[in-house]
Parts: C-alpha cells; structure tokens; sequence
C-alpha cells in the first residue's frame, strides 16, 4: 500500500471508527486483566518491583514480536539511524518506562473502574497540550467546556459511600493521583510519538520503544528486588494477551496518530472507561452501578464529545 493510499485510508472516518475503537476496547480490557495478573502471579499489593518486573515482560515481547514481524515484512531494510533508535529511545523511557510504572502503582491502589474511568483524563490533556504545538489544532469554546466537563467526571468518580456518604472524597495519592500522573506522562508521550512516525514506519518505531522502555522497567524492577514466578497455563496465557494487546493496540494507534490531528484520535478515549468499567464488572465483580460511576461516565463521555463536535477544519 502507497504512503497515499495509507494516508486516505487511515483518515476515512468509518476505519478511524472501527480501529480507534479497537484499540479502546483492548485498553479497557488490560484494566481487569493487570489486576488479574496480579492475582494469577501472587504479586502482593505493595510489591512494587515485582509489578514493574511484570510490565516489563509484557512489553518486551510485545516490542520484540513487533519487530520481528517488521523484519519479515522487510520493515527493517536498511537498519535504524542511531539519532533514530536515540529517538526511539527516549520515547521508550517516557510513554512505557516512566508512564506505566506509574500507572501499574496507581493501579494497585485504585480499582479497576475507577482506574479507567481517571485515565481518560489523558484525552483532555492530549488536547489542551496540541493546542500549543499544532497550529491546526488549536483550542475552541467547545473544547474547553468539554474539558471542563470531563474533569467534572473524574471528580465525581471519586465520591465516596462509606462513613462520610456520597458527597466524601475518596482519592490517594498513591492511587487515583498516580493514575492521572500517568495519562498526563502518556499524552505528552503521545504527542511526541506523532512526531517521530512521520518519519518512520510505525510498527518498527513501536517495537524499538517497547523493547527500550521495557528492558528499563526489568532493569529497575529486577534491582530492586522483583520476580515474577508461578507460571501456570492460566498466567502465561494472561501474560500471552497482555502482550498482544500491547502490540496491537499502540501499533494501530500510533498509525491514527500520524495521519490524523491528536484531538481527533485521543477523544475517543472516552470509550477506554466504558469497557474498563464493563470489563471490570464481569471479570473483577466490581461494583458497576454505582450513582457516582454512572455520572462520572456520562459527564467524561459528554465532555469527549464536545471536545470533537467542532469541524475538521476549525
């Protein structure tokens, strides 16, 4: 396929659609899924290495598939630039290194549903970040009100109905504030990843920040005392989906990136809590229908929404 033909297909609004979607739905699912690995490999609460010992597999196969496949499909021709790889490298650190040790932190803190309902917080600073780097892309009236909003919902999914009643605020900073640290690391990454593809191909330049951002998370997580063990068909195959949901996932999405404006692609965010807060139910019986989980979810997806009903053009 042409670099024309891609870049007419990757901006057609129906396959946006459909594989920002796809994407989304995985994200949603890793939510239940890392809590679950958690379980499945008897990683303790608190056991911090051994969670960034965890991440780091699941990314450095994910990078390492990738780029094997780009060697087959002759991606690789030619080998990398050492400014490139330098690149690479650095983006590595910031969206996989630094923003899921964060977030596996945060994660193990907070709950599944009110984990992905927070970190579409990201989408909101996507936004407000383009605006200062892309003339293209520049605030609106709709879009500031949509932020507004959103951030209304992630207040609100943080009202507690324990001893102080609905109006209690129920937010830690090991938790729910690590959470948000890590969408806001992940959008600035983004942004700076959208950057780098429009000179290489995507697939390659994902694998190489997996693998980099990856082996820093084993180096740390290994140094500092962590393991992972008790492998069974059950965790391995936990870890087998993780990895793939990785590849996927921030391969296809890197690719919306480069052909299209970062409001576009990181407002349907929105969908990432919906299937995490789902996802979460089925899989984690986490409480689903709770007053403040159903108007935070409204109110982010409503703000989503504002964020994009604005014209292409404006």
């Amino acid at each position: 396929m042409s670099k024309l033909a891609s870049s007419a297909f990757l901006t057609d609004r129906k396959i946006v659609f459909l594989l920002a979607t796809f994407c989304c739905f995985l994200w949603g699912s890793s939510y239940p899924a890392i809590k679950g690995g958690y379980a499945l490999f008897s990683i303790a609460p608190h056991d911090i290495p051994s969670k960034l010992v965890f991440a780091g597999w699941r990314f450095v196969l994910a990078g390492l598939a990738l780029l094997a496949y780009a060697g087959i499909s002759g991606k690789l021709k030619g080998g990398v630039p050492g400014r490139v790889l330098a690149r690479f490298a650095l983006l590595g650190l910031s969206q996989t290194t630094l923003q899921y040790a964060i977030f596996y932190v945060g994660l193990a803190y907070a709950t599944g549903t009110k984990s992905s309902i927070m970190n579409a917080t990201g989408t909101f600073f996507s936004v407000l970040l383009a605006h200062y780097i892309y003339h293209n892309d520049r605030l609106t009236y709709p879009k500031i009100v949509g932020c507004l909003v959103g951030f209304l919902g992630v207040m609100v999914v943080n009202l507690g109905s324990g001893a102080g009643g609905l109006l209690a605020w129920d937010f830690t900073l090991l938790g729910e504030g690590f959470v948000v640290l890590a969408a806001f690391i992940l959008a600035a990454a983004s942004i700076y990843g959208k950057r780098v593809s429009q000179g290489v191909d995507p697939f390659v330049m994902t694998g190489y920040q997996l693998v980099f951002g990856g082996s820093a998370l084993l180096a740390i997580g290994y140094a500092l005392g962590g393991k992972i063990d008790n492998f069974t068909v059950a965790s391995a195959s936990l870890l087998a989906y993780l990895v793939l949901l990785s590849a996927l996932s921030i391969s296809i999405w890197s690719l919306l990136l480069k052909y299209n404006r970062v409001s576009t692609i990181t407002a349907f965010n929105f969908l990432v809590p919906v299937f995490g807060v789902a996802l979460s139910a089925v899989f984690l019986n986490e409480p689903i229908f709770k007053l403040s989980n159903g108007i935070a979810l409204v109110l982010v997806s409503l703000g989503i929404w504002l964020v994009t009903k604005a014209p292409r053009n404006s």
